[in-house]
């Protein structure tokens, strides 16, 4: 059955793939980015996929926003079956270089954001009995020189969705965190190349996304540590 998807984060990179993925499989999809820009470009190009994608300016980091966006999202699609917290930035510095907006910034995205999207779109969810999944990462397990802002926000983002996880279980909402390692994206300034390979592709996540939502209801993958099979080459 065809699901109605709502990525945030989605104009690049990961939530780019994963929305390419679900619209080659037949789901809908909305995606969101901050600049209305970047969403017409990545609406466009998702449109040759599939007409069945929707683009909508919201920053994660206002509550309004996403407030907003679920609601053009059921104004169009009629609901909300899924919604995948994929917005996210990292400022990779020692801790004592880390600016305060450095540390906001990265808080109010990565932890923040995520609970705002749930928080505007859990009733949604409820209706529909539906799918809440967070684009974590293996900073939220693995701690890393430079990494204390970033670790700590992912980190949050783990705790936060397991704990959501319980919290909604008896709506009948399933829940789950995705914790990926190397993903060859724009992320932290990088240009995807060659000499990414190696790495997940943000194709691997769409998959993986996939799988989740043909999984016998029946089940949940709480929490899926999520790398690439080789080691950098």
């Amino acid at each position: 059955m065809s699901k109605v998807v709502y990525i945030t984060g989605g104009t690049k990179g990961i939530g780019f793939g994963i929305a390419e993925v679900l619209l080659k499989n037949g789901h809908k999809v909305a995606i969101s980015g901050r600049k209305q820009q970047d969403v017409d470009k990545a609406v466009s190009e998702l449109k040759t996929i599939s007409e069945s994608v929707f683009g909508v300016s919201s920053d994660v980091r206002n509550f309004e926003d996403e407030e907003n966006a679920i609601s053009k999202i059921v104004e169009r699609f009629g609901r909300v079956d899924v919604v995948i917290a994929n917005a996210g930035l990292g400022i990779f510095k020692p801790v004592d270089e880390l600016s305060i907006e450095d540390w906001n910034a990265m808080q109010e995205t990565n932890l923040t954001g995520a609970f705002y999207t749930l928080k505007a779109s859990v009733e949604e969810l409820k209706k529909s009995e539906g799918y809440y999944i967070t684009i974590a990462s293996l900073a939220g397990t693995n701690f890393f020189e430079n990494g204390a802002g970033y670790n700590a926000s992912k980190f949050g983002v783990v705790g936060f969705t397991q704990a959501a996880m319980i919290d909604l279980r008896k709506y009948n909402i399933k829940v789950s965190t995705i914790m990926p390692g190397s993903v060859a994206t724009y992320f932290n300034g990088n240009v995807p190349s060659e000499k990414d390979e190696w790495k997940i592709q943000p194709e691997d996540m769409g998959n993986l996304v996939l799988d989740m939502l043909n999984m016998n209801p029946r089940v949940l993958p709480s929490k899926i540590e999520f790398r690439a099979s080789q080691v950098k080459k």
